[in-house]
């Protein structure tokens, strides 16, 4: 039997999956979560054989929670479900370790092949999302593209999406555990390496950059 984590900030996407893979017999859904935090927890507890990851979640987005889950459970297989098929996320979703990446337009239609692909050890990609990657390596983009992923460290990119998400610097502490005089570092330094010195610009960032959902 394969469990199956499914990760999407919306419930009615949630129910959609669960009721498409219910279809399958070799198939268990063994929970779902509503922000990749959440899901890093999960997956930790119940240790899934796939998880279905939406890109763009609040508290921690799926690029993040995808990195975070693969270092310590490698034998994971993500498949990345998402509106966004932009270059830099679709890019940066298969470079923290997802085997495959649908676009929600077509996911439903996709799934179960994805998941047949990367239970065979393959990458399976949607095909307007394949024409992305071809294009990327076309381009061959420069590591040194001014991105929040280039720029930025991981717990900056996490504090930045916790900033733009209206937590205050206690309750980031808080929420990552450290003390609130290392959050204002890490503002600092965010600030200083983006040469953005308002929160709401540093929020329009985030949104831009695909590091928090609307």
């Amino acid at each position: 039997m394969m469990k199956v984590l499914l990760a999407d900030d919306h419930k009615i996407v949630r129910d959609g999956l669960r009721t498409l893979l219910a279809h399958n017999a070799d198939v268990q859904v063994v929970g779902e979560a509503e922000n990749g935090r959440t899901t890093v927890q999960l997956a930790q507890k119940l240790t899934p054989d796939i998880i279905i990851m939406d890109v763009a979640m609040p508290d921690l987005n799926g690029i993040e929670a995808t990195r975070q889950i693969l270092v310590e459970l490698p034998g994971v297989k993500v498949i990345a479900v998402s509106m966004h098929s932009d270059r830099r996320f679709v890019s940066e979703m298969l470079k923290a370790g997802a085997s495959a990446y649908l676009s929600k337009d077509y996911a439903f239609d996709e799934l179960e092949v994805a998941i047949r692909a990367v239970t065979a050890g393959k990458i399976y990609l949607s095909p307007d999302i394949s024409g992305v990657v071809v294009e990327n390596y076309v381009r061959q983009t420069p590591k040194t593209e001014s991105s929040a992923f280039s720029l930025l460290s991981d717990r900056e990119r996490e504090v930045l999406q916790l900033l733009a998400e209206g937590k205050t610097a206690k309750e980031i502490a808080e929420h990552i555990h450290v003390s609130i005089k290392t959050v204002e570092t890490h503002r600092m330094n965010i600030m200083t390496k983006l040469d953005i010195h308002r929160l709401a610009e540093l929020t329009k960032y985030a949104i831009r950059e695909g590091l928090t959902p609307l």
